[in-house]
């Protein structure tokens, strides 16, 4: 009887699993050389018998085994292979691929493994295959997928340009927002006045999600569809009644807008925070009157709550803690360097433009770009400079976007941080040194390093003729997307993080979705046979037998309608709940497109859950939209 013996595969810490000889001296003695001639040998004895008929047989991936084949030995396993049937892949270990076997097809087993090493990855930090790689142009997982709202041809884009916070550096929810949100808690407590026992309370970071709308003056958080009708509402954490809602925001001769000064917009994750502790505090005035001050309103607390946030990233408390620690608050992604190499590879200009200031954009960049050393370490230096052309931390977004914008732009010494004057972008030489500017530029290679500045300043850094040359990647739908797109006419694409998430549930959920699609159909039709019974009923000359026999069917109908409708609305909260038990789907309320998902439409010409996504796509990719439907077709075109 043959024994299983689990062999290393050389680009990823998973086995492959052949039936070698019992007396293969492999199996007896842990101390032979598996890139020995003997073990060949052993291995290469091993008898397989090949019917007629197909067979299938499947390649099982396990964790590590203490045997190893070197690269050059594996393709030389004397069995051939036909079409692959099928893959399953639940997770990274284990891993399943079936084979038939065929006497007429000869696709060698170092086909297969070829294809496992490119599509499986190690433990730990995810191994980057990119659209560049051997076998990289496959099918994307729909999680990983670039959505389209209008066409764009990468190759009219000259330059790719990036922002940081949440866009290349993703941020662990759990732990840099809970970060945020007690820094905000106790500079309420400390610096203006709140009680002490705020200070025992905690933060849920699953329970706020972006498109929100606060309500500064009721006390309320809404989500709103793309008509701006409030679809679901709370008080605090009390949900509204349908006749609440109606009261506050449907009883009105005009339409609100929803907007500033009244109403505060989350639509970047971090406000979910204090959008967060907004809703503790309405409902901590509500339940204790007496502990805060009479003077204190919905309006004034939220102030209180801006401007605590304000003062934690004023006074470094945040991004100190992050850069001692960045691994604990940043997501690391192994295909961002990948990414970037392709771009530039392919002629492209790349820029980082960011808010945040240099000393923390080059802690945060260095750890998501520069090497790592064997124990897990970060090597402290600039080198991930090496991936870009221009960068310009202090970027005061969204202002930075208008071309009247005069703010000054200063060149970074990288060492020091220290900023020097240019005139819009040349260095100019300071008193005692001739040209400072040059001896940067040559430290750095080729990248520029700025502070400040207009997007006039990074169009003639870059010689871009043209602002639809411009692609940007961004995660705030103002501050990023739309003040680029509206006023530049930048291309852009938005990092939607809650994507990925979403689209998996929504192709796990098409069979509950067709069938709140059958019972909203089921119900229009009973309603429409209620209400053609009704008007027969108005007519004259009806008979009392065939009166009472339309009463009755009335009663009946008027049960299945009850019935069907309960049907539905169950069906409907089961849907919702499995997106967020609160507020449901990111991209719907209820039929409709959110707000959210219909600013995401607007401005956004690409959308996607992590920015290493452009990595999976050929860089000169043509992206084009789905075509778009009216409801008057979907009747009529198969879809």
């Amino acid at each position: 009887m043959s024994s299983p013996l689990s062999i290393l595969l050389p680009s990823c810490n998973r086995t492959f699993v052949v039936p070698v000889s019992d007396s293969c001296p492999l199996l007896t003695n842990s101390n032979t050389n598996p890139n020995s001639c003997c073990f060949q040998a052993c291995l290469f004895n091993s008898i397989m018998r090949i019917p007629k008929s197909p067979v299938h047989f499947c390649l099982s991936l396990f964790s590590p085994p203490d045997f190893h084949f070197s690269r050059p030995f594996l393709p030389r396993i004397p069995f051939h292979l036909a079409k692959r049937h099928a893959f399953h892949a639940a997770g990274s270990n284990p891993l399943h691929d079936s084979y038939t076997m065929d006497k007429g097809l000869g696709a060698g087993i170092g086909n297969i493994i070829s294809h496992f090493q490119n599509s499986s990855c190690s433990d730990g930090v995810q191994e980057p295959c990119i659209w560049a790689s051997p076998g990289g142009a496959r099918k994307i997982d729909i999680g990983k997928q670039i959505f389209c709202n209008r066409s764009l041809n990468m190759k009219n884009i000259v330059a790719v340009g990036f922002d940081m916070d949440y866009t290349l550096a993703q941020y662990k929810p759990e732990t840099f927002e809970s970060l945020a949100y007690d820094g905000t808690v106790r500079k309420l407590v400390y610096d203006l006045g709140y009680p002490e026992e705020l200070l025992e309370w905690s933060f849920d970071w699953k329970y706020m999600v972006r498109g929100l709308v606060l309500d500064k003056k009721r006390g309320n958080i809404l989500k709103m569809d793309r008509h701006k009708y409030v679809k679901v509402a709370y008080h605090g954490f009390r949900e509204m009644s349908k006749e609440e809602k109606v009261e506050a925001y449907g009883n009105t001769l005009i339409r609100d807008a929803f907007d500033e000064p009244d109403y505060a917009l989350i639509d970047t994750l971090f406000s979910l925070a204090e959008a967060y502790l907004f809703a503790q505090l309405v409902d901590f005035m509500d339940n204790n009157p007496g502990k805060v001050s009479k003077s204190t309103d919905y309006v004034r607390m939220y102030k209180d709550v801006r401007a605590a946030v304000d003062l934690c990233h004023r006074d470094g408390t945040l991004k100190q803690m992050v850069a001692k620690d960045p691994k604990t608050y940043i997501n690391e992604d192994g295909s961002i360097v990948p990414m970037l190499k392709m771009l530039r590879e392919s002629g492209r200009s790349t820029f980082l433009v960011t808010n945040s200031l240099w000393d923390y954009t080059t802690i945060v960049m260095n750890f998501l770009c520069g090497s790592h050393t064997l124990d897990g370490g970060i090597t402290r230096n600039s080198d991930w400079l090496q991936y870009f052309d221009v960068v310009i931390t202090g970027s005061a977004k969204p202002g930075f976007f208008h071309e009247d914008n005069r703010a000054n732009l200063f060149q970074v010494e990288p060492e020091s941080g220290m900023l020097l004057n240019t005139d819009n972008g040349t260095p100019m030489p300071q008193v005692g040194d001739i040209s400072p500017g040059l001896l940067l530029k040559e430290k750095n290679g080729t990248c520029r390093i700025f502070q400040g500045g207009s997007v006039g300043h990074l169009h003639k850094l870059l010689s871009i003729e043209s602002s639809s040359q411009v692609l940007y990647v961004g995660d705030h739908i103002y501050g990023d997307i739309l003040r680029s797109k509206k006023v530049l006419g930048w291309r852009t694409m938005l990092v939607v993080p809650e994507l990925e998430r979403e689209v998996e549930l929504l192709w796990e959920l098409r069979d509950l979705r067709k069938k709140l699609h059958l019972l909203r159909n089921e119900r229009d039709l009973i309603e429409d046979q209620i209400h053609h019974l009704k008007w027969s009923l108005k007519s004259e000359g009806i008979d009392v037998n065939e009166q009472r026999k339309m009463c009755t069917r009335m009663d009946d109908l008027e049960y299945q309608r009850d019935k069907a409708r309960l049907s539905h609305q169950e069906a409907q909260r089961e849907c919702h709940q499995k997106f967020h038990k609160v507020w449901g789907q990111l991209m719907k309320t209820g039929y409709q497109n959110s707000r959210f998902a219909h600013q995401v439409e607007r401005f956004a010409c690409l959308y996607t859950s992590q920015v290493s996504n452009l990595s999976l796509y050929s860089p000169d990719k043509y992206y084009r939209p789905s075509e778009d439907f009216m409801p008057h077709e979907f009747e009529i075109i198969p879809l």
